[in-house]
């Protein structure tokens, strides 16, 4: 398993879990800490506290894809494997395709020849 399949995989998760964590969000100040109901939510930590805790970790989470992102382009670089593509070798010589002369058909000659083979 290489290094940038590694990255791969952890700026998914990151993803999903940014993902979950803005769509819990409600931008009035309802969203998750409205779904728990009345005086219940005082006590796991208030509409306050979830608030801060959602907006802290969107950062948090936004902060490691960035990071996540540049650290895979890093290991994309610095690969040690070989270039498949031709396109990114820099090292690759290019052949210019032979130029092959089109073959010309006289139209005239051809319908004149097919008339008078059926006739």
């Amino acid at each position: 398993m290489s290094t940038f399949t590694i990255f791969l995989a952890l700026i998914v998760v990151v993803a999903f879990l940014l993902i979950v964590v803005i769509m819990v969000q409600n931008p009035k100040g309802g969203g998750l800490s409205s779904s728990f109901g009345g005086g219940g939510t005082q006590q796991l930590g208030g509409v306050k506290k979830t608030t801060d805790f959602l907006d802290k970790s969107t950062w948090t989470l936004a902060t490691l894809l960035l990071v996540l992102i540049l650290a895979s382009n890093v290991a994309i670089s610095s690969g040690n494997e070989t270039v498949d593509s031709k396109a990114l070798d820099p090292d690759a010589t290019t052949q210019p395709l032979p130029a092959t002369p089109l073959p010309t058909t006289n139209n005239n000659a051809d319908t004149t020849t097919a008339k008078d083979s059926a006739q």
